[in-house]
């Protein structure tokens, strides 16, 4: 079983949990792995990567994510979401207009500290582990590319925001500063991932709570190829003398000078793997077993 799996992650389940349900559903055996973690209290697109695709992880263009999330205003929690307890109360309740003037700052690259509750490590430790057991959590600002952030409704209970960012953004650091730079107070409620990538939450495969309902004709239907949205990455196309040099370890000659790192290498049944190329010689970085 090889391919991708666009799965639509359901609320209040780890990605670990959700890897499981569907992992229970496949062939025995069968690699797992997923790209980009989602929160428990998060929803929507977790690509998971099936058999041989697993070696293709690092090749998939996954840097921008788009979300759709949720500011509720009035209080900061200590996890920058609805799970933590409160910390800072604030009766201010910003107006739509003033949170339009506000959010050209956090468009662009800016300057983010991420949250205390989040899987960064710390002198070796998760930062969340520190939290949980009560220690001082300091994290680094790092920057970060917010390429759109608009408002999609407002009232005086919360404000509903699409973003589309580049990897490394933490959504509860974003919600909780633009609550500060208002003057209020505010932090994630509602957070979904409609797209990482390719991978978009309109084509994704839904996963129940209850994982034992799984159709696994439909899910077998959802699996993707394993060259799924590798467009942008060079490739040769070899004949099947070249694909069994290749295989055996051997270089092979190409007459195409694409002097790229990494090439998909296409052969006569489809990805034979990633190579690397060296004047005209081709050689390969990692077979695939299809």
């Amino acid at each position: 079983m090889n391919g991708w799996l666009n799965l639509n992650k359901p609320l209040h389940m780890t990605s670990a949990q959700a890897v499981g349900a569907i992992k229970r559903n496949l062939p025995r055996g069968t690699k797992i792995g997923h790209a980009g973690t989602l929160d428990p209290l998060a929803d929507g697109v977790l690509p998971l990567a099936l058999g041989e695709a697993t070696k293709l992880i690092s090749l998939l263009h996954m840097d921008n994510k788009t979300y759709e999330f949720s500011i509720v205003w009035g209080e900061e929690r200590i996890t920058d979401d609805a799970e933590g307890e409160v910390i800072v109360s604030s009766g201010v309740r910003p107006t739509r207009a003033q949170l339009e003037a506000i959010l050209p700052a956090f468009r662009g690259v800016i300057d983010q500290i991420p949250p205390q509750f989040s899987a960064l490590k710390v002198n070796g430790r998760r930062a969340y582990d520190l939290a949980r057991a009560g220690e001082e959590v300091v994290l680094d600002s790092r920057q970060v590319d917010i390429q759109e952030l608009e408002i999609l409704s407002h009232d005086d209970f919360k404000t509903v925001l699409t973003c589309t960012c580049g990897t490394g953004t933490y959504v509860r650091s974003l919600a909780r500063d633009i609550g500060r730079a208002c003057g209020s107070a505010g932090y994630v409620g509602q957070l979904r991932r409609c797209r990482v990538g390719p991978f978009d939450l309109q084509t994704a495969f839904s996963l129940d709570n209850d994982s034992r309902t799984v159709d696994k004709d439909n899910l077998l239907q959802a699996i993707l190829p394993v060259d799924f949205g590798l467009d942008d990455i060079l490739a040769v196309t070899i004949g099947a003398h070249e694909e069994t040099r290749l295989r055996h370890g051997q270089e092979v000659i190409t007459n195409e000078r694409l002097f790229a790192d990494p090439i998909l290498i296409r052969g006569p049944n489809g990805v034979v793997g990633i190579g690397v190329q060296n004047d005209r010689t081709l050689k390969t970085k990692r077979l695939l077993n299809l």
